[in-house]
């Protein structure tokens, strides 16, 4: 294997380097814009309030998957689902300012000729796209909704900026709220996208450029462990799972107000966030590329491994990077 000079003064292979400018070439032959690639006002786009395709699904929604919530008048399926698609795309949005802090916090650190100085702001600029598109959406959904939960929102600047000095914890961070939403989205539009246009077409964006973000995310953390010593490794081995369990929680489950603004009793919050056997699998699906990732880079030594189990997001890896769900995987 042929080394290069890091970008950090040590040792990266040319494999790392050359995906680094595969990505940085890809970003630029082919990107998206959200005030060109989207016409927000063409009619085929408009938004309906009342438009049946808000009602959550059944099947990769948690809070759909509930009795409780099957039971409503369609009216109110379509009010909660119209609340908890725009404020899913708020929290996206925020995500996406944690992660550009962070980044820029990194690539400030590193020395001239990086190519990862690149391919960052390349994402970053991505990135930036995304939250314009993310609140266009949402202010054209029309809820006024809050996104992050409290807590999360006060500790969020704080969490991008310390995440530029903890620079392998930022990026499993990274994998933590972006492999969620990719993996629902992607859901979403294999089973035929039963949504307003408008969201489908911000989630075919989305998916599209986050891609290189994964894709990136994985190789990096790829050549960054690889250096480490033996306690850092597992450091990180069990960081990977914290990390994921924390994030898709604060991405994924709403916030407090959810609940009191549509009189959703707790029972039914509990049971979709995250204790329900449905919920469950919801839960450990949206991890089995990191898991697999993980297992790749020797990280799954038995106190891991005890770990994402005691979180409940263990389970099958998957054999190559975004594969679907299918029945008999469900069923294992």
């Amino acid at each position: 294997m042929t080394l290069t000079e890091s970008s950090r003064g040590g040792l990266i292979s040319e494999e790392y380097r050359d995906a680094l400018a595969t990505l940085s070439q890809g970003s630029v032959d082919r990107h998206f814009d959200p005030y060109l690639d989207i016409d927000w006002d063409s009619p085929e786009l408009a938004l309906d309030p009342n438009d049946p395709r808000w009602v959550l699904s059944s099947e990769y929604d948690p809070l759909g998957a509930t009795q409780w919530y099957r039971e409503q008048p369609l009216e109110r399926q379509i009010e909660i689902g119209k609340w908890r698609t725009a404020n899913a795309i708020r929290v996206g949005a925020a995500f996406e300012s944690i992660l550009i802090r962070g980044m820029m916090q990194y690539i400030m650190k590193l020395p001239n000729g990086s190519p990862e100085f690149r391919y960052c702001l390349h994402e970053m600029t991505e990135e930036c796209n995304h939250i314009q598109m993310f609140q266009e959406l949402v202010n054209r959904i029309g809820v006024d909704v809050p996104g992050m939960r409290p807590l999360f929102r006060a500790l969020s600047p704080f969490i991008g900026v310390a995440g530029g000095y903890a620079h392998t914890i930022l990026f499993i961070g990274i994998l933590g709220g972006e492999e969620p939403i990719d993996h629902y989205q992607k859901a979403m539009l294999r089973a035929g996208a039963n949504l307003p246009p408008m969201v489908v077409r911000t989630m075919e964006i989305h998916i599209a450029e986050e891609a290189r973000h994964i894709s990136f995310a994985h190789d990096f953390l790829a050549a960054h462990i690889g250096r480490m010593g033996k306690f850092n490794r597992g450091v990180c081995s069990v960081a990977f799972p914290i990390a994921m369990r924390w994030l898709a929680g604060e991405i994924m489950a709403p916030p407090r107000s959810f609940a009191t603004q549509f009189d959703i009793p707790r029972e039914v919050i509990r049971e979709a966030f995250w204790k329900s056997e449905h919920s469950q699998h919801v839960l450990a699906g949206y991890f089995a590329d990191v898991r697999k990732l993980a297992d790749d880079l020797g990280m799954m030594n038995p106190i891991a491994k005890q770990v994402w189990k005691a979180l409940g997001i263990d389970g099958p890896l998957s054999r190559y990077r975004s594969e679907p769900e299918r029945s008999a995987r469900r069923a294992a």
